[in-house]
């Protein structure tokens, strides 16, 4: 019954529309509103459906969609023909990423255009450009904080540049991804602005309140983002007489979600960024989205309709385009981002596993990948046509939010190890080579997070200043070791720009106010294109990073069991330090690749019939072939020598003959 009631309101919607809006061909968009209408229906009227202007807002949002299909490009169109027959298109091993800040990694949109065969020849063909739309010169919070959805930042180009860009990457068999930031603006924004001079329709875009009355009940449970340089989540506001809610920093102004105009608002932007070209969108901040007294306001239910509803409405319009969900929350709460479904995605296709990320980091610091074992073996199943960034490291900070009750079932005591972590990532613990710095330390329970780029993080910056040859082999190594981690474990692996060359912190910013009260900008290096040049003069650093890395994306596109369909089994050894899973291809288990890696600073073994079980036999006969370097490792009675911070892609040659 509810059904009938949906698709008749349709009916009556798309009477209204076609007076509005005319165009020679609308067969597929009709298609695609009405397989999705009932979902869209029931997720609007959830949200919305108290409202007595609910069907003129509803009216509203379908309009919208069939505006922004009527402005899809037709190569686009046939673009998510061909993505709806292939919908796993986005799970195969042979999608390799790179994210970078613009300005940092080429200057402006059209430099970026000459820099694409640099990364062809790393073999990225993933690039996630870092949000380059207007913001406030001083108050722009690296781009999060914007003040026009609809236009970039004039430095770096204009719209008709990232059209252009999309062009040629496409020609390149190459992924664009753009943010959105779909939690907050700018208070420089025309809404915000509007709002300041009065207007109450725009005022009831945000969360503004005449006294504290009700920002003191939901100071609360509210957290704090950045308890050093935003305390708080309320800012006064002089020009209204209104507290205004602002839980990132105080010229960031959190929208209203419980206004239907703001969702309808923010799908359009989300839209038009589909229809310029976008692949992928990474949506920012998406744990926020719904705000409720009482609670901490991250991870609503409400938050998550909203998504569900944003995808939807895409589907619709853009259904080639995925979602990112940006949300760093518990293992338990990060699934959820890709919808409760027991297939598909009906949130976000794609999510940072933020805890793999940390965890390896971990494994760094002990030289022991016990806790890191414990926690992917309770990192939660995800959906089938879902998949991970995987990521050493991004713009943002390394927080240490491991479960407690693993870091316990590790002998550790959370407290002290966290600290131990801090120490060891900032230089501070005893024969550390680390160069890191603190972020966002909160003088109430002393905890804070990590800044540095990863190859000071990892100790080569130490190492290169010292001269230190053997130090130097030895970073190189673990540097290689982590990113053999992400690109083996399933998902798309995610590489910050930079660390293909072993890029070091860059202290530059300290010397600009409106970045030097950030620590996270000594990972957001200006790369320097002569030292980047040295990847190509044998022995350099440079060189042994580049081609190293090189070979492991060749070697990973050219490997099926890497494809994520949930082929991955943690093997569980005696042996501490070493981490050691099997990717199996659903169709060829004989293809499948054992891999494993020794976070220890001294050769480990791994006993193959300690495996064997868990390995169904794969590597009990045969000879057993690194696939990276193409050898057979050290073996001597069924037991494989692994080199410090070493790793291995294994496969069994007498199973692929």
């Amino acid at each position: 019954m509810y059904e009938q009631v949906s698709h008749a309101l349709l009916n009556d919607i798309l009477d209204d529309l076609s007076h509005q809006v005319v165009c020679a061909d609308l067969r597929h968009f009709y298609t695609r509103l009405g397989a999705n209408f009932y979902a869209i229906h029931s997720l609007f009227s959830r949200l919305y459906g108290q409202r007595p202007d609910f069907k003129a807002q509803l009216t509203q949002l379908t309009e919208r969609l069939a505006r922004a299909y009527i402005a899809r490009p037709e190569v686009l169109r046939v673009i998510d023909m061909e993505r709806e027959e292939n919908y796993n298109w986005f799970m195969s091993q042979e999608w390799v990423g790179m994210a970078f800040y613009l300005d940092g990694f080429a200057g402006d949109l059209k430099n970026l255009l000459q820099r694409l065969p640099y990364l062809q020849e790393l073999g990225i063909n993933m690039i996630h450009i870092m949000p380059i739309l207007r913001c406030p010169d001083n108050a722009s919070d690296g781009g999060y904080a914007v003040s026009d959805f609809r236009n970039l930042d004039p430095r770096v180009g204009n719209v008709e540049d990232i059209r252009l860009l999309s062009e040629a990457m496409r020609a390149r068999g190459m992924l664009l991804t753009l943010d959105v930031v779909v939690n907050h603006t700018s208070n420089e924004h025309e809404w915000a602005q509007k709002a300041q001079a009065g207007n109450k329709t725009y005022q009831n875009f945000y969360y503004t309140f005449p006294n504290r009355d009700i920002p003191d009940m939901f100071e609360e449970t509210l957290l704090e983002v950045f308890p050093e340089t935003a305390p708080g989540n309320f800012t006064w506001n002089p020009k209204m007489s209104q507290w205004v809610m602002t839980v990132f920093n105080h010229y960031q102004w959190d929208l209203n979600y419980s206004n239907p105009s703001v969702f309808i608002e923010m799908l359009d932007i989300i839209l038009f960024w589909a229809n310029q070209g976008a692949d992928i969108l990474r949506l920012d901040a998406v744990a926020f989205l719904w705000k409720k007294i009482g609670t901490r306001s991250q991870n609503e239910r409400e938050a998550h309709l909203i998504l569900q509803l944003m995808k939807d409405c895409c589907q619709v319009v853009a259904p080639g385009t995925l979602f990112i969900a940006e949300a760093i929350v518990a293992p338990s709460e990060i699934v959820k981002y890709f919808g409760e479904d027991a297939i598909i995605a009906k949130e976000c296709e794609i999510a940072y596993n933020a805890t793999f990320m940390a965890l390896l980091w971990d494994a760094v610091a002990t030289k022991n990948a016990k806790l890191l074992n414990r926690g992917i073996k309770n990192l939660p199943t995800k959906l089938d046509r879902a998949t991970w960034l995987n990521y050493i490291r991004c713009h943002d900070d390394i927080g240490l939010g491991f479960d407690d009750a693993d870091i316990r079932a590790c002998d550790y005591n959370p407290y002290a190890h966290r600290h131990f972590l801090i120490d060891w990532f900032t230089g501070n613990f005893k024969d550390s080579p680390a160069r890191g710095r603190t972020f966002g330390f909160n003088h109430k329970t002393g905890d804070a997070r990590i800044a540095g780029a990863l190859a000071s993080l990892a100790g080569l910056e130490t190492a290169l200043e010292a001269n230190d040859e053997i130090a130097i082999k030895i970073t190189i190594d673990l540097i290689l070791m982590l990113h053999g981690m992400i690109l083996s474990f399933g998902g798309i692996p995610l590489i910050w720009y930079g660390d293909e060359v072993g890029t070091l912190n860059d202290n530059s910013f300290l010397s600009d106010e409106n970045k030097a009260g950030d620590m996270r900008w000594i990972h957001r290096p200006h790369l320097d294109w002569q030292r980047l040049a040295q990847r190509h003069e044998s022995g350099s650093v440079e060189q042994r990073l580049f081609y190293g890395l090189k070979r492991m994306i060749m070697v990973r596109k050219n490997t099926p069991a890497f494809a994520d369909f949930n082929n991955r089994e943690l093997i569980d050894l005696i042996n501490p330090h070493l981490f050691v899973f099997l990717r199996s291809h659903p169709t060829a288990l004989s293809s499948s690749v054992l891999v494993v890696a020794n976070f220890d600073a001294t050769p480990q073994y791994l006993d193959l019939e300690e495996i064997s079980a868990n390995a169904r036999g794969i590597f009990r006969y045969g000879q057993i072939q690194d696939l990276i370097s193409g050898e057979s490792p050290a073996l001597f009675n069924q037991r494989i020598v692994i080199p410090p911070y070493h790793f291995y892609w294994l496969s069994n040659q007498f199973n692929n003959h």
